[in-house]
């Protein structure tokens, strides 16, 4: 009797676990892919079509990798590479154009899947100055909330106080709240000046994709690269904390696959979850390990649910005052620019390439037709190559000590 008790807690906990993560992964930055498209040439129904083929896309990548690998291998949208958009805007060639970035992406995903040399050339990248780009990125939307702040006051405000009272309670929901108690704005706005958007559920937008030079070398790479380093990596990293190994050929597949299928109708990349992978893989979802996969297929399933109704939401925030979306999408990705900052400048070492990297990408300037995020990766790695020290040659009793662990193991 108590065994059965005990596996029925067990099973509660799993579901809430799975229902948590796709509720928290999917409020917690909605309103940053919403942002990304629209900056790079998307329309409202546009916009809502890559948001709602996100989650499908993710969703059933979840569902098909948890319950063939019996581990809780979470799936997201980039975000850092939405804000990544943010910062990029408008591309020569248009949506179109950016469109064909996003395909692009998702064929150099799953050529990572098949020739993980690719993924090592790009963890070659200086982690400084990979973090110092990302860091330049997130800045952009992250002073949203104090550019917003003189201009819509009744709006912002009572957000930053959710959220920043949520910070120190629960501050898992801190960020979910601020943006739903903004969408509450809104429709109270909107009831006062006119009206709700009509339904429109689940419906996609196709858009043939189209590349421009400018549009590769200054979208479809930065977000390829950022998406690598701050979300496939990390979420190796998460999961081992937690014992489990990656199937990395497996997941790249799925995520490349997955990201191909959803460009035509809007969406930019689907990768590894990094920061909600803790939610399903943890001890929180279930005493057993063997079981937490459960969490992570209930997510996927939710996903699915969300994608039917993101279309509405999508039109919804299209209605928002200019610029408190983007200030309740900069509240979501402070953490994000702490910790890329962190990253920056922490390590030892010159710091003047992550420096450059940082201003560079915060400036948004675009030379070319390129947006700043490559140039300021270029910027930062020339800087680095400057600066390098040659490696003093070691003593030849050291390097025969160093060299016979490789004669062990040919």
């Amino acid at each position: 009797m108590e065994r059965s008790r005990i596996a029925r807690d067990d099973t509660t906990r799993l579901l809430l676990a799975g229902v948590v993560t796709a509720l928290v992964g999917f409020s917690s930055s909605f309103a940053v892919v919403v942002a990304g498209l629209r900056a790079v040439g998307a329309t409202p129904a546009q916009a809502g079509s890559g948001l709602a083929a996100l989650c499908l896309a993710q969703g059933i990548g979840m569902v098909v990798l948890s319950w063939r690998h019996r581990i809780p291998l979470t799936l997201a949208w980039s975000t850092p590479g939405a804000a990544l958009l943010v910062s990029t805007g408008a591309v020569v060639g248009g949506w179109p154009a950016a469109v064909g970035a996003f395909v692009l992406v998702g064929v150099l995903v799953l050529v990572t899947a098949a020739w993980p040399r690719l993924g090592a050339l790009v963890g070659r990248i200086p982690v400084p100055v990979a973090q110092a780009m990302l860091a330049g990125v997130l800045l952009t939307l992250c002073l949203a909330p104090v550019r917003t702040l003189a201009s819509e006051p009744g709006f912002v405000v009572p957000v930053v106080l959710v959220w920043l009272v949520l910070l120190r309670l629960a501050p898992r929901w801190a960020t979910p709240a601020a943006l739903g108690l903004t969408l509450v704005l809104v429709v109270v706005d909107e009831l006062r000046h006119g009206g709700l958007p009509g339904a429109s559920f689940g419906h996609l937008a196709w858009t043939t994709p189209h590349l421009t030079w400018q549009a590769v070398v200054g979208l479809a790479v930065p977000l390829f690269l950022v998406t690598m380093a701050s979300q496939n990596v990390p979420g190796v990293a998460v999961l081992g904390t937690f014992g489990y190994a990656v199937p990395w050929r497996s997941a790249m597949t799925v995520t490349g696959v997955g990201t191909v299928l959803a460009a035509p109708v809007g969406g930019h990349a689907v990768n590894l979850a990094a920061i909600t992978a803790a939610l399903a893989a943890s001890p929180d979802a279930s005493s057993d390990p063997r079981r937490r996969w459960l969490a992570t297929h209930v997510a996927g399933w939710c996903y699915v649910v969300l994608g039917v109704a993101s279309t509405w939401l999508a039109a919804l925030v299209a209605l928002a005052p200019a610029g408190v979306v983007e200030a309740a999408a900069g509240l979501a990705l402070l953490g994000s620019l702490a910790g890329a900052l962190r990253g920056a400048f922490v390590a030892d070492g010159p710091r003047e390439p992550a420096v450059v990297t940082f201003v560079v990408a915060a400036s948004g300037v675009a030379l070319g037709g390129v947006g700043a995020a490559f140039w300021a990766l270029l910027a930062g790695l020339v800087v680095g190559l400057v600066l390098r020290r040659p490696t003093p040659p070691e003593p030849a009793a050291a390097a025969t000590d160093a060299t016979a662990p490789d004669a062990a193991h040919p």
